[in-house]
This record gives structure tokens, sequence and C-alpha cells, in this order.
């Protein structure tokens, strides 16, 4: 079942993959030849090297890259410019910064994001952990502004805040204060206003590419759910006897029910996310059998516990209100006053019940972002593994249906 349902996973990747939207744009070639063509917008985070094109919707997929092209923009969204620059790799990591304030500079070649294009113009590039804002003014070379933190002393970080000397000498108006530039921080949104500003009051047009700030959106949904859960339990001493261990409790079907909490991350068109989910489950059952040795041995399970997935989803958008999506989630499963209890005439024994943490694989179907269906199955949960002899095989498919209440 489980390599079934991987499968379907990625099948419906590949296919969704494919049907993504190209967008209209552009291209610019280094002999400064223009195409116009369909460029496939994946809203990229990390600043690309290459980007995937049409000529025509009915044509063949190429790519393009850094090497060959100069420009490529995706009209009323993105435009990405080839520059060569000194770019200060320094991180940012606090446990891996040094004592050095100075910025250390290394020559590349790099699609710069532009942000506002006038008189003066602000560019942004960002890998993984690294992000960096560069400019120009009029037809000047583009250079990084700079911003670095550092060790001060073992107990200290300063700041290298250099960029507000360069605004403050090279991007500034006659009326504009010294605190204006003091208060800037080294982020998007705050560079981009002062340079709208300095652009505005030096009576020049700009143009501001994807004004919107993204900001990742916080969801909150209700999750009850059908249960199909089956336990085997067995035990490694040889002394044990298999009419007292070796138990299969069949399939039960319950009912449990979960509160999510999904954030949608604030890149890639919001096909990512990730989610909390605290939900309450039950599986409980209690047979009898009659055995030659032991007489009437009566065997219960009474298992309740909240399992918090902790999941990855991907989204793939079919149209504007339906989406199919796919995830994974590591499940940390807390259980409180469960119990395995076996007895008989001449035995009685009673096991705490502290299940591992597991993995669950899912897939599902939203509608209008309100509701959705997901089928989730997670990998065998070992019940019993406070007690080392002991082995158990605890697994659940489950049927859920969400309802967001705030989104």
């Amino acid at each position: 079942m489980k390599k079934q349902l991987l499968l379907i996973v990625t099948v419906l990747a590949m296919n969704c993959y494919a049907q993504i939207t190209f967008e209209k744009g552009y291209f610019i070639k280094n002999s400064d030849e223009k195409v116009e063509c369909l460029i496939k917008n994946t809203d990229w985070k990390d600043n690309p090297t290459s980007f995937e094109y049409k000529l025509t919707e009915a044509s063949e997929t190429k790519s393009n890259s850094l090497i060959f092209v100069k420009e490529f923009s995706v009209y009323n969204n993105s435009k990405y410019i080839k520059k060569t620059v000194k770019i200060d790799r320094s991180t940012n990591n606090v446990n891996k910064l040094n004592f050095d304030k100075d910025p250390i500079f290394k020559e590349e070649e790099l699609f710069l994001k532009v942000l506002i294009e006038g008189k003066a113009n602000l560019y942004s590039y960002e890998d993984n952990n690294i992000k960096r804002f560069f400019f120009n003014v009029d037809d000047s070379s583009v250079n990084q502004l700079v911003y670095k933190e550092y060790k001060k002393n073992n107990y200290k970080i300063a700041k290298n805040e250099e960029f507000k000397r360069q605004l403050w000498r090279e991007v500034r108006c006659k009326e504009t204060k010294i605190r204006e530039v003091n208060v800037i921080r080294y982020q998007r949104k705050s560079l981009l206003n002062y340079f709208q500003k300095y652009n505005t009051c030096s009576n020049t047009k700009s143009i501001t590419y994807g004004e919107t700030i993204r900001n990742g959106k916080l969801s909150i949904s209700m999750r009850p759910r059908l249960n199909f859960s089956s336990l085997t339990t067995g035990n490694s001493d040889v002394f044990s006897s298999s009419t007292l261990v070796d138990n299969d409790f069949g399939s039960k079907t319950g009912i449990g029910f979960g509160l999510e909490l999904e954030y949608i991350l604030p890149f890639n068109k919001n096909k990512w996310s990730f989610s909390l989910e605290p939900t309450f489950q039950t599986f409980n059952t209690k047979f009898t059998e009659d055995t030659v040795i032991y007489g009437t041995v009566t065997k219960e399970i009474d298992y309740t516990s909240v399992e918090l997935p902790i999941t990855l989803r991907h989204y793939f958008f079919l149209n504007d209100n339906s989406k199919i999506f796919a995830n994974i989630s590591y499940i940390i499963d807390v259980s409180f006053g469960s119990s395995f209890n076996i007895n008989s005439n001449s035995f009685n024994r009673t096991l705490d019940i502290n299940g591992d943490n597991n993995i669950a694989f899912g897939l599902g179907y939203k509608f209008k972002d309100r509701y959705s269906i997901e089928g989730r199955l997670q990998t065998s949960r070992d019940i019993l593994s406070d007690y080392q002899s002991w082995n158990s095989n605890y697994k659940t498919l489950s049927i859920i249906l969400g309802y967001t209440l705030f989104k």
C-alpha cells in the first residue's frame, strides 16, 4: 500500500509539474537580440542561473542560461539582468561569525533581480541564506550595498552598516535628512521605499517590479478523520508462550480529530507549506480466548494518544479553485493512560504503551482553499518500545476531511 501511494504521488507530481503555465516575457541575448517568448515563472526564491521558455504555446520547451543571456523578464512580474559584480558572501549565521568587520569581495557574474529602475536602480541577490542588495545611479557601475555582521568580542555582535554611508554619498536628495538614512534597514521594503523617494525627488520616472511584498499565510483548519488501524504484538523471549504474546488484534475503525496550523511559504507561488497538527486518536479493543494451559485469557488494548504531525506539503494547482497536494509528515506520538493487559487464572501482565515516532505519506485535494480531503498512510509504529523483548506493529490509514476556519 505504501509503495502504491508513493507511486501515485510521483506520477501526479510529474503530471502537474508538466502542466505549469508559461507566462509572457522576453529575453535578450548577448548579441542584443530580443526574443519574445513564454517563460516558465517558478517565482524563484534564489536568483536563477537559467530559465525555461517556449516560443509559442505549442512549441517545445527550451532552456537558456546566464552564459548566453544578458536579461530576461516575465511581464508585469519580474526582471533579471546579468551583471559582473563584486559580492561578499560572508555568513550571517551567529555561530559562524568572525571578528573581521570588512566584507570579503569576490567578482562574479550573476543574474540580479531588478527591484526598481529609475535614476537610481536597486537590485537583489539571494542564494540560500545569503541575501545582498546592489545599486547604481544613472550609468555608473553596479555595486553591493554593504552590510555585515561580525563579532566585536566573544559576547557581542556588531554590524557594519556601510550601506547607509553609501546611500548618503550617492543616493541623496538635497532635502534628505541624515536621520532618514540612519533608520533604513537592510531589507527589501525599507530600501525600496528609500529608492522610490529618491527617484521621485529627482523628477525621474521609475518602474518597480514585484512591488507587492509577499508574506507567508497562516491558516487554521479543523480536520476530523476516519482511522483504519491494525495491531500485532510479539515477544522475542524464547521462554514466552506464543499463546500469550503473539497477538493479532485485527483491523479496527475509529475516529480522530486534528487541528492544523499551516504556514504557506512566501515563494514558488505558494506551492510549499509547513504545518503542525495536534491530533487526538484512540485504538481500543478487547477479546477473550480459551486455552488448554491458561484457561480463559483476556487481552485488552487501551491506546489513547495525541499525535503531532510536522508536515511538509507541496501543492499542484489545477485551476483557480482546485489543487492537489502531497505531503510527508514526521509524527511525534504522546500517549497517556494507555496499556496492554493480558489476564488469565495463572498469568497477569500489564504493559504501559508508549509509541515510537514514525513517518506518514499523504495525498489530497483542496477546493477554494476551504474544503479538503486527504488519504494518509502511516508507517509502522512500535507502541511497546519501552520493553526490550516485546515488539508491536501498529499501522493506520486515515481518511481526513478538512475545513479551513481562518486563512
